[in-house]
C-alpha cells in the first residue's frame, strides 16, 4: 500500500513537470516564432533601377537558406502602397528617399540608406545647359520611376507642360529617343555610373551630362536630395570623360520593412545590405552604407544592433532558421535552472518532511493498536490487531529514512506491541 502511494505521488510529479515543460514550449513558440523561409520584396518596374540590386540580394539570401521573391510594381509609390497593405504579401521594398516617411507610414521601419542614386540628366545640342530653367521649350522625357522627384524640381524652375513637351517613358525608350534625336533631354532613373543606360550615353560624343550649377541650392530646398560630384576623367581618363567636374543631384535609396517582420529576417537583410553596399564606390566610402540613421524612418532595432555590434553569438555560428529553436531551448534551460536550483535546495527538506509525516501517521496507527490491547479482546480481535501491526511494520520498512530517531522509536514500539499481542493471544487460547 505504501509503495503504491509513493509511485502515484512520483507519477503525479512527473506529469506536472511534463505539463510545465509543454506549457513553456507552447508559450515560447508563440513569443519566439520560427523565422519564415521566404521573403517578398517590391522593387518597382521590371528592369528598373532596383531590379539588379534585388538580384544581388537574392543570391546572398539564398546562400543563407532564405528565398527572396521579387515583386514588380508600377513604381515606388505603388510599392509603398502595397507595403502598407497587410494583405498584399509584401514584406519589404526598395525605395527612393523622399517618397514617404514614418509619419505617413507608421507601420514601416528602415534598414538604413543603402547607396547614393544620382539623377542622370542627359541632353543633346550645342547649347551648354547647367540650369533646369533652360529646359523650357525642349522635348523632355522623364522616367516614371523619378517623376515624383523631378516634377517638383521642374515646377520650381518654371518648366511645365505649357511651355515644354514633357513625356514619361522608361529609361531604355528615353535613351534611344535621345540618341536618335527624338528628344532633347532625358531624366534617367537613379542608378550606378556603369548602369546599362548611363555608361553608353557618357561615352557618346553627341550627348552631354547636365552639370547642375544650382545643386547646392536644390539640396537645401529638398533635404531628401544630395549633391554629388563626378570628377573629371573618372569615366575615361584617356579621353577625359567628363571633361570637367560635374555636379549631380542624387537621391539615397533605402530598404524599408514592416515593423512586425521576424527579427531574424531583419538581421539577415541587414547583413545582406552590409555585404552588398558596404564597399567603396564612385560616390561612397567603404563602410558609409548602409547607414545607421534615416531622417525619414526609425531604423529597426535589430538592424541597428547589427550595424553597431555585428552578429550575435548564435547568428555567427547557426543557420538563421535554427536560431529561433536555439533561443527556445536556451529559454527553457534558463527556466529549468531557475526551477531546479531551488528544488535542489528545498527538495531534501520537503522529502524529509514528507517522510516524517508518513512516520507520524504510522506511529498514530500504532498507538491506536496499543490502546486497544488494554481493552478486553477475543482471539479474533487480537488476530486482527496482529494483521494491522504487520501492515504498519511493512509500511515503515519501505520508507528510506531509516536513520531518524522517529523510525527507531516506531520500530521498537512495533516489536514491543508484537510481543504483547503474542502474549495476549497465548493467554486467550490457554
Amino acid at each position: 500500500m505504501g509503495i503504491w502511494t509513493q509511485n502515484k505521488y512520483v507519477l503525479r510529479v512527473l506529469v506536472a513537470i511534463l505539463g510545465l515543460v509543454a506549457s513553456v514550449w507552447l508559450a515560447l513558440w508563440y513569443f519566439i516564432p520560427a523565422a519564415p523561409t521566404t521573403l517578398t520584396m517590391a522593387v518597382g518596374f521590371k528592369g528598373g533601377a532596383f531590379d539588379h540590386i534585388a538580384e544581388r540580394y537574392r543570391e546572398r539570401l539564398a546562400s543563407h537558406g532564405l528565398a527572396l521573391n521579387v515583386r514588380y510594381t508600377e513604381g515606388v509609390s505603388d510599392s509603398v502602397k502595397l507595403l502598407n497593405d497587410p494583405d498584399s504579401g509584401i514584406d519589404a521594398a526598395l525605395l527612393f528617399a523622399g517618397v514617404t516617411n514614418g509619419a505617413s507610414a507608421p507601420n514601416l521601419v528602415s534598414l538604413g540608406r543603402i547607396n547614393y542614386a544620382p539623377h542622370w540628366i542627359f541632353y543633346r545640342g550645342a547649347e551648354q545647359i547647367d540650369r533646369l530653367t533652360q529646359l523650357k521649350g525642349k522635348r523632355v522625357i522623364i522616367n516614371p520611376a523619378v517623376r515624383g522627384v523631378i516634377s517638383p524640381l521642374l515646377s520650381l524652375h518654371g518648366v511645365n507642360a505649357v511651355n515644354t513637351t514633357i513625356q514619361v517613358s522608361p529609361g531604355v525608350v528615353a535613351s534611344k529617343a535621345l540618341v536618335n534625336g527624338q528628344a532633347d533631354v532625358v531624366f534617367l532613373p537613379p542608378q550606378e555610373m556603369n548602369g546599362p543606360e548611363v555608361l553608353p550615353l557618357l561615352g557618346n560624343p553627341d550627348i552631354q551630362l547636365l552639370n547642375v550649377a544650382q545643386a547646392d541650392a536644390l539640396v537645401r530646398l529638398f533635404p531628401a536630395l544630395s549633391r554629388l560630384v563626378l570628377p573629371q576623367g573618372l569615366v575615361d581618363l584617356e579621353k577625359n570623360i567628363p571633361s570637367t567636374d560635374v555636379n549631380l543631384i542624387a537621391s539615397a535609396n533605402v530598404v524599408v520593412v514592416r515593423k512586425e517582420m521576424h527579427p531574424e529576417l531583419i538581421y539577415l537583410l541587414a547583413r545582406t545590405l552590409q555585404e552588398v553596399h558596404g564597399n567603396a564606390g564612385v560616390f561612397q566610402k567603404a563602410g558609409e552604407f548602409p547607414t545607421k540613421t534615416d531622417p525619414e524612418f526609425p531604423v529597426a532595432d535589430v538592424a541597428l544592433d547589427f550595424y553597431r555590434s555585428g552578429p550575435s553569438l548564435l547568428q555567427r555560428y547557426l543557420p538563421f532558421w535554427t536560431i529561433s529553436y536555439a533561443k527556445r531551448a536556451a529559454a527553457i534551460l534558463v527556466a529549468a535552472i531557475a526551477i531546479v536550483i531551488p528544488l535542489l535546495t528545498y527538495t531534501p527538506r520537503l522529502y524529509a518532511w514528507f517522510l516524517k509525516l508518513r512516520l507520524a501517521k504510522l506511529y498514530q496507527r500504532l498507538r491506536i493498536v496499543d490502546a486497544r490491547i488494554k481493552a478486553g479482546l477475543t482471539v479474533d480481535q487480537v488476530t486482527a490487531l496482529q494483521i494491522d501491526l504487520e501492515d504498519i511494520d511493512r509500511a515503515a520498512n519501505v520508507l528510506p529514512m531509516r536513520h531518524s530517531d522517529l523510525f527507531f522509536a516506531l520500530l521498537m514500539h512495533i516489536r514491543f506491541t508484537r510481543t504483547e499481542l503474542v502474549t495476549r493471544l497465548a493467554a486467550l487460547r490457554g
